[in-house]
């Protein structure tokens, strides 16, 4: 049922239903908005690594358990599937056995910050969007006669670990995301933009082992790991030439010995690859450990090569999702850059990428007021200053409005799914593409294999 058809008289009446739900959404966010800064601003103070956020974590619970916070209260489930993860969770009908299954939405929160630059991605900011966004869509869901004309449940889940780990990669693994129709988050920039191209990413930490000897007395006794390391770091610079101009690989040497006056035994690197697709991401890794293989080959050391546990995919983009999301974005004043720009630009890696692949999803960026660059410590000024508060509050809006579109706009969500769909089997066709049928001996057609 459309809200049109439940919301009647009032003096908002001769407003479009829809528009007054998303004018609703949008009070409530600005009535939130003092405990939502407060919320960032705790976050932002005392920044904690990936898996370790346990403060984060306590505030974000605390937050949605509190009496103070207006209209009905959230069930929140701490420490869930994940000891700094959690689940809130508010519904304008619970599930039932019979009837229609509830539509389900959900925010993400990250709040994860970075070694030694603190919150230099905005991760604290990740985490008001998400909260301000569900406290939004509620208050308009509320707002509606009751009971509800339609069966919504809206989740927040808390995400560990983006910048290192994968927390949602997890989370998917123990069921988090199962039975979710549609979920969204915010990321901050430098720039507006409804998608951007983040791409595949995979971690190596690469060892060698050779042999300690005197570096003066008796070098020709030892096994160099450091001329391996380097070796190998030289191997990556020359295969640059030959790389696509949308891959990238980037590392340090972690351990490169212990004394200039003994043959290093250990060595130790971290490399990052990334590629705009999975596809790409195969073929680019396997180059790279080839540079890293025969490394090793020419100083005479062992090698051990280790990926990391889990792989970040590409995010799918879903058209549906990111046109409503501009044209509602339009409305709060926001200025999207162009088609251009995205096409034509790259962005980082991300684990809602993986979560693109299971649940159809948007993962816009927003600017907040400033022109640092991520992962900077101007950057970590900048996400934690009132000045980004506004920004940070629209594009919760913003985010919002959508999902009252996705909710009752009639056809939106089968559209959403439909992308989700078809964007999903073009990616998945070229991962594993589909051999042609080949005649066999005795006139059978072969089966295809993927």
């Amino acid at each position: 049922m459309r809200p049109q058809d439940a919301q009647q008289g009032g003096p908002a009446a001769a407003l479009p239903a829809l528009e007054t739900l998303k004018q609703r959404a949008c009070e409530s966010v600005e009535l939130n908005a003092e405990r939502l800064s407060a919320l960032s601003r705790d976050i932002w103070s005392r920044p904690e690594l990936a898996y370790e956020e346990h403060q984060a974590h306590d505030t974000m619970t605390r937050f949605f358990s509190s009496g103070e916070l207006p209209g009905a209260a959230w069930a929140v489930q701490p420490r869930y599937k994940l000891s700094t993860a959690f689940r809130a969770e508010w519904g304008t009908a619970a599930p039932q056995a019979q009837g229609p299954r509830p539509l389900r939405v959900a925010f993400l929160c990250e709040y994860d910050a970075l070694p030694g630059i603190g919150h230099a991605c905005g991760h604290n900011l990740i985490a008001e969007v998400g909260a301000a966004a569900a406290l939004g869509l509620k208050a308009a869901l509320e707002s509606l006669p009751q009971p509800a004309p339609a069966a919504v449940q809206i989740t927040v889940l808390g995400t560990p670990a983006e910048e290192q780990g994968g927390g949602k990669i997890d989370l998917i693994n123990a069921g988090a995301f199962d039975g979710l129709d549609v979920v969204f988050m915010a990321h901050p920039s430098q720039e507006n933009a409804a998608y951007l191209p983040d791409v595949a990413e995979h971690d190596v930490t690469v060892k060698y082992y050779g042999k300690a000897s005197h570096a003066a007395a008796y070098p020709w006794e030892g096994v160099n790991a450091l001329d391996a390391a380097v070796l190998a770091y030289n191997n990556l610079s020359v295969l640059r030439q030959q790389m696509k101009p949308t891959w990238r690989v980037h590392g340090v040497i972690k351990n490169g010995g212990v004394k200039p006056n003994i043959i290093p035994s250990y060595t130790e690197l971290e490399f990052y690859l990334r590629a705009p697709s999975m596809k790409d991401l195969s073929v680019l890794i396997e180059k790279v450990e080839n540079c890293f293989k025969s490394a090793a080959l020419a100083t005479g050391c062992k090698v051990e090569i280790k990926g990391g546990e889990n792989d970040y995919y590409n995010v799918l983009p879903n058209e549906s999702l990111q046109k409503a999301y501009k044209e509602n974005g339009k409305k709060l004043g926001i200025e999207f850059i162009s088609e251009d720009c995205i096409l034509n630009g790259l962005s980082g890696s991300t684990d809602f990428g993986n979560v693109t692949f299971v649940v159809p999803g948007l993962h816009p960026y927003f600017y907040i007021g400033s022109d640092a660059l991520n992962h900077t410590e101007q950057y970590t000024e900048a996400a934690g200053s009132q000045n980004a508060q506004f920004y940070a509050l629209r594009t919760a809006k913003a985010l919002a409005m959508t999902a009252l579109d996705v909710i009752f706009k009639p056809g939106l969500l089968e559209e959403v799914r439909e992308d989700f769909r078809q964007v999903k089997l073009k990616e998945e066709r070229q991962i594993n593409p589909v051999e042609p049928i080949k005649e066999s001996g005795v006139g059978i057609g072969a089966c295809a294999s993927h």
